[in-house]
């Protein structure tokens, strides 16, 4: 975990707060706190008074509240937040010193000005840690600019973990980058969030237009990428996608199958290759880097040359890959790209949907 920002990180603590574990961290002028979680319970980790700064500075940001509008009464807070009537004054009182709100007596309290110096405080959630998110992040937050606070979050593929996490944290940031992956049905959710709301990686065809997202489509990419490929591929019979965990997307399926009918391919879906004799003029599209193993060690038993007698696509580069048995052809996302257009989306108002380019880096085992 430590080794996620360590380009240019100084880690100042480490918490344990229950079964939370979290990293704080200074990045530049930047703040980053890193939560990671396999329990539904998730702690409070903002000051509660603040709850109202942002709730009135969030509103001014997005022009609900303009200059002598009437803001919430302390009672209005107390009940919307579930605060002490202490705790609301201590907010409305930095609101007050800024020169945000004023007082009228008797009346309430009323915006008084919405010249606000307003940075992004962002919540960034990630489905799991690997070496490619830890290359957007970095790149996401090399980009982000001054002024951007984060508190990054892992879910880990757990629908409970994800929706408590983002239920946890509506009403205490400016923006929510969410990384959902194949969870459906995630609009209900995200329409109560008080921000701004993105969505990474995973496309969602029925959110699209309503979030800016930058995400890869997982069926046009695999089929555009097999097009590209085509004058390699049309010597091989048979093409066979190999991806067996339950969180990987099953589009990418359906964008080979569709570059399969159209060319006149046989395809098959493969959940296990450990032990698997390989047919000669057999084409294996890999995710998991253990099953392109399993299919090395098998051919070295059955005395087959990638490339040659049978061939291989892997996901997600890497650069063992440009040695292993030659060279393995690999089909990957730009994930530092990613990160970058996800930092310039943040200061956009308009809606972007962003299909983040792919690459097919042909070598030997095609």
């Amino acid at each position: 975990m430590c080794g996620l920002v360590s380009k240019y990180i100084n880690i100042l603590q480490l918490v344990r707060t229950g079964t939370i574990f979290y990293f704080l961290f200074t990045i530049f002028d930047k703040r980053v706190s890193i939560f990671a979680s396999n329990t539904s319970s998730v702690k409070e980790n903002k000051s509660k008074y603040k709850l109202v700064v942002s709730h009135v500075i969030d509103r001014i940001g997005t022009e609900e509240y303009k200059n002598g509008d009437r803001i919430p009464s302390i009672n209005d807070f107390r009940t919307e937040y579930g605060l002490s009537r202490d705790t609301v004054f201590a907010g409305l009182r930095e609101l007050m010193s800024k020169g945000i709100i004023a007082s009228n007596h008797g009346v309430g309290y009323f915006v008084k000005s919405t010249k606000v110096k307003t940075g992004h405080h962002i919540f960034l959630l990630f489905n799991e840690f690997n070496e490619f998110k830890e290359d957007l992040f970095n790149s996401f937050m090399e980009s982000a600019g001054n002024g951007v606070t984060v508190e990054l979050y892992f879910h880990n593929y757990n629908r409970k973990v994800f929706e408590t996490l983002v239920n946890d944290a509506n009403n205490k940031y400016t923006d929510y980058i969410i990384m959902s992956g194949k969870f459906q049905g995630i609009e209900p959710l995200l329409e109560g969030l008080s921000g701004r709301v993105f969505l990474l990686d995973h496309f969602h065809p029925e959110l699209k237009g309503k979030y800016s997202s930058v995400s890869q489509n997982f069926e046009k990419d695999t089929y555009e990428a097999l097009v590209s490929g085509f004058d390699l591929i049309k010597k091989y019979q048979r093409i066979l996608m190999v991806q067996q965990d339950e969180k990987e997307p099953l589009e990418r399926y359906d964008g080979l199958k569709a570059f399969c009918n159209q060319h006149g391919f046989d395809h098959d879906y493969l959940a296990v290759t450990a032990g698997r004799r390989i047919d000669k003029g057999d084409l294996f599209i890999v995710v998991k880097d253990r099953d392109l193993v399993d299919i090395l060690k098998q051919a070295e038993l059955q005395k087959l040359t990638p490339g040659k007698d049978f061939g291989i696509i892997s996901y997600n580069d890497t650069p063992l890959k440009e040695l292993l048995a030659g060279g393995i052809t690999t089909l990957s996302t730009n994930f530092k790209l990613m990160g970058q257009t996800m930092a310039t989306l943040i200061n956009t108002k308009q809606v972007h949907t962003v299909d983040n380019p792919w690459k097919l880096e042909v070598r030997r085992s095609l």
